[in-house]
């Protein structure tokens, strides 16, 4: 137990063993992610293990989905630095900024150093896995494609709970509701910009903008911070409001 009184231990050298702690912890973790890795690589080389056998059925398609999507992959591409694994597609805004993390462990990367990954590619057409809507095994590489047109997987997506929206009510607003539909550029003062429009619009007129700026969708949501700047504020868009918190939070219907 740390004690913070001046006749136990100073108070400074108390921060600087939670600093080293905290390091250590970190550190720690990314050993984790890296070894979690390497072992999950191995378990997918085709002629890994004894008796060179393939995964399970069952959860081949999930050791096969990309972190964002999660989905199987579709063109995968490998980081070099942590040898994690995503869609070509659903890494590209993060190739787009500037010092770039990689998604799933925030390890930073060199964009070149992003490649194809064609062992990947080769194991999504050696493996099979059965649908989730009517069981078929299909090939991984052709599992998206089967999805899309498959009778049972629309009949299940039919049946989910719908969105209900909030009830109309006749009170009145209150005023010092913050406005959290449309939000302000925090570069230029363009208004009226939806979450999403907030991103694009940022990613095309300030990609280089190299200002430290306040987060107006943070700032505007109870545990946002007004006064906080955000020193990669083009990265920390896509990363955390590359979707509204609308499209996923249902508000309760009162009776």
């Amino acid at each position: 137990m740390l004690c913070f009184t001046e006749d136990h231990f100073p108070i400074t050298s108390c921060f600087r063993q939670l600093q080293i702690l905290s390091g250590s912890m970190m550190a720690m973790f990314r050993s984790f992610v890296s070894a979690s890795t390497q072992h999950r690589q191995q378990q997918q080389q085709p002629g890994s293990g004894s008796g060179s056998l393939a995964p399970p059925a069952e959860g081949v398609e999930s050791q096969f989905s990309c972190p964002i999507c999660l989905e199987v992959y579709h063109k995968p591409v490998g980081i070099a630095s942590c040898s994690h694994t995503f869609c070509g597609e659903c890494l590209q805004p993060c190739l787009q900024v500037t010092s770039p993390l990689c998604p799933l462990c925030r390890v930073p990367f060199d964009p070149k150093k992003v490649e194809r990954s064609s062992s990947v590619e080769k194991q999504l057409s050696s493996y099979k896995a059965p649908c989730r809507g009517c069981s078929k095994k299909v090939a991984l590489v052709k599992m998206r494609s089967h999805i899309a047109s498959c009778s049972k997987v629309k009949e299940q997506i039919a049946n989910c709970p719908k969105f209900v929206p909030v009830v109309p009510t006749s009170q009145p607003i209150p005023s010092n509701i913050p406005n959290r539909s449309t939000f302000v550029c925090p570069f230029c003062g363009a208004r009226n910009l939806d979450q999403q429009e907030l991103v694009k619009h940022c990613m095309d007129n300030h990609r280089n903008d190299p200002n430290k700026v306040v987060c107006p969708v943070c700032s505007a949501m109870p545990w946002g911070d007004p006064s906080y700047k955000s020193s990669n504020f083009l990265q920390h868009l896509l990363h955390r409001h590359k979707f509204s918190y609308d499209t996923f939070v249902v508000s309760p219907v009162q009776s």
